[in-house]
């Protein structure tokens, strides 16, 4: 197809332009949160946050990025503080929420933890995902009394990149580590290392979650 030259022109122009704005993308930097819904089931008052480190070698404020349908990375998201900060924080907020936080001084146990995976993109379709190794370490002697792996998956829908997917990304990303904390901190066989039983009493420990607030992490 022959174009008149002023045409063939600006499409050359608006195409460069379209490169230019791929090539050099930008950054946008988001608090994730947990908002705790309907019921939680209590526990002891025995634990402490400890750290979580960061296992997975992308840099300490990287989450992911929102990309072209080739690939191309148009925009990259990073959190506000460090990743293991955040999910530091996102599992003191589990405990407070079940009554389980306790100081580091009265605690009998500190809950540590490994991020071996916990991203989000938009390449093909939004989506988010977090794997965090969790330890439940005996304050004083250091004993790794119990440790297991949790994983959470969230996706949205596709399409190409446009207006809220940064924000759209932010959400997944916070409902993956949120239903990763919850997964760890109701597991049966975690709160058995704490009270000795051989799992969760519901009918004794359910409570109203309505009291407690979402918390930006």
């Amino acid at each position: 197809m022959n174009f008149p030259p002023r045409t063939f022109i600006s499409l050359l122009a608006v195409t460069s332009a379209s490169v230019l704005l791929v090539g050099c993308g930008s950054t946008s930097v988001v608090s994730l949160d947990y908002q705790p819904t309907g019921q939680t089931i209590t526990g002891p008052r025995k634990i402490a946050a400890g750290r979580f480190i960061d296992h997975r070698r992308v840099g300490s404020y990287y989450l992911g990025s929102v990309k072209t349908p080739i690939g191309t990375t148009m925009e990259e998201i990073t959190t506000r503080i460090p990743v293991e900060q955040v999910v530091r924080n996102a599992f003191a907020h589990g405990l407070s929420s079940r009554n389980m936080l306790t100081s580091q001084n009265s605690a009998e146990y500190i809950m540590t933890g490994e991020i071996l995976d916990f991203s989000t993109d938009s390449l093909v379709r939004k989506g988010a995902y977090a794997r965090i190794r969790v330890n439940l370490v005996r304050e004083g002697s250091g004993q790794v009394v119990f440790s297991r792996v949790y994983e959470a998956e969230r996706s949205g829908g596709g399409g190409l990149p446009g207006g809220g997917t940064v924000d759209a990304l932010r959400e997944l990303a916070s409902r993956a580590l949120q239903n990763t904390v919850d997964r760890a901190l109701d597991d049966p066989s975690l709160r058995a290392r704490l009270d000795g039983s051989s799992g969760i009493d519901r009918n004794r420990r359910i409570r109203n979650r309505s009291a407690y607030g979402p918390d930006v992490l």
